[in-house]
């Protein structure tokens, strides 16, 4: 194996998240009277956290207004937190390669910029037999990616270097967190964004199915 821990995306990359993500959004617009927007949507809408999320999804007018999204996102994340697993699931096939990074040895973590309870509470349903080594949320005093504070918490914790480090992200955020912690990086085409974005921030390995993952990961 060329790598000893590799760090996953949570959303777009090991779970396929965005049918809540859009439900929670468009019960915030319908409550507020506001239009509602298509999966499509809210998957270029999604990857800098819940606050960018909102922005996004409102009207420019009201996203300026910084009382009001802050209402928005806290009655987004009371409505997420009591419906956050009823659409989400894992990509098929990841489970199965988790468990084979395992086998080898290889330390597996998760470096999100979903809100730190969320992103433990989804890893422990869906992954609860599967021992990351970290789970990295964005919680206060942890910037959201493409810092790469939350990468090096996990490097630190794994006590791996970054040249036996790869992470694994299917947003450009992820590519350009990778760089910017000064390890490799692989995107996958099969989530929220397209190849062209991955391409565009950097990335030279782009995965368009699990298989061709793996086929990366184990070269």
């Amino acid at each position: 194996m060329r790598y000893d821990l590799v760090i996953f995306d949570l959303d777009g990359t090991l779970l396929n998240t965005i049918g809540d993500l859009a439900a929670s959004v468009d019960y915030v617009m319908r409550s507020r009277n506001l239009p509602e927007h298509s999966d499509a949507e809210y998957r270029q809408m999604v990857g800098g956290g819940i606050k960018r999320l909102v922005e996004r999804a409102l009207p420019a007018s009201l996203a300026a207004d910084e009382a009001y999204v802050k209402e928005c996102v806290a009655q987004f994340r009371c409505y997420y937190v009591e419906n956050i697993d009823r659409h989400t699931h894992p990509y098929e096939g990841m489970p199965a390669l988790l468990h084979k990074l395992q086998r080898c040895g290889v330390k597996v973590a998760v470096a999100s910029n979903k809100f730190q309870h969320g992103t433990e509470r989804l890893v422990a349903k869906f992954f609860s037999d599967i021992e990351f080594v970290a789970i990295e949320g964005n919680r206060e005093g942890a910037p959201l990616k493409p810092d790469p504070q939350i990468v090096r918490n996990i490097m630190a914790t794994a006590d791996v270097p970054a040249e036996r480090t790869i992470m694994v992200g299917d947003s450009g955020i992820d590519i350009r967190t990778a760089a910017a912690a000064g390890i490799a990086s692989v995107g996958v085409a099969w989530g929220f964004r397209f190849a062209e974005e991955l391409y565009d921030a950097g990335a030279t390995n782009v995965a368009s199915t699990i298989s061709e993952l793996e086929e990366i990961l184990f070269s």
